[in-house]
């Protein structure tokens, strides 16, 4: 009897199983028929719209296009900006031969220099040896031209390298024509016209003499 009754549970669940199923299935077609009428009615009133344009426009012909000649630019030279920048900059530390009246009254008989605003004191801790020598410049032997240049560049790579002292050796000119030290007034008149420069003095007899000067130079 029990049996029976479960059999009969069984087939009653699975019934309802179907049910279910049918039911699921049938709403699943509904809606999807649904979404096919949609479509097709925006497709409709797409359409109609469409013919509605078209009827207020009118029949249309592409316009023409006019031949176009097609002209080649040509492109503007370079400009070399950091060029003109280096060549300013060289110009600005260049250094002349020639020096007016009013910058040499510095000077002393002993080659001694000192920018203006610099302390007396300076050039005596100069001649004592305060500052030690950190770097130097031997000119013996070069021309005027490649003197003046080698100057600069010793200059520039001693403030770059932070030296506050440096020696240059311009010579006693025993080598030159008529034995006259010409590049000691030069390297004193070059001297004077870089700002780099502060003040500079004749060396002791141990470090050159009369043939050297000792240069104290700006702090970068």
């Amino acid at each position: 009897m029990q049996r029976d009754i479960r059999r009969f549970q069984d087939l009653a669940a699975l019934r309802d199983g179907l049910e279910r199923a049918a039911l699921e299935r049938e709403a699943l077609d509904l809606a999807r028929r649904e979404r096919e009428r949609e479509a097709r009615e925006a497709a409709a009133q797409a359409e109609r719209e469409a013919n509605v344009f078209r009827d207020a426009v009118g029949a249309v012909e592409p316009l023409k296009v006019a031949a176009r000649a097609q002209h080649s630019r040509d492109r503007p030279a370079p400009i070399a900006h950091q060029h003109r920048r280096d060549e300013a900059a060289a110009l600005a530390e260049s250094i002349s031969d020639e020096l007016e009246s009013d910058v040499v009254l510095d000077a002393d008989e002993d080659a001694s220099w000192r920018r203006k605003g610099i302390a007396p004191d300076v050039i005596r801790k100069l001649r004592r040896a305060h500052w030690i020598v950190q770097s130097e410049l031997d000119l013996h032997g070069a021309r005027v031209g490649e003197a003046r240049e080698m100057l600069g560049d010793f200059l520039r790579d001693s403030i770059k390298h932070r030296l506050r002292c440096v020696r240059v050796i311009h010579g006693k000119g025993h080598g030159s024509i008529g034995k006259q030290p010409v590049l000691k007034g030069k390297v004193r008149g070059w001297l004077m016209q870089k700002d780099e420069v502060l003040a500079f003095c004749q060396a002791r007899e141990c470090d050159g003499g009369g043939g050297a000067l000792i240069v104290l130079l700006r702090p970068s």
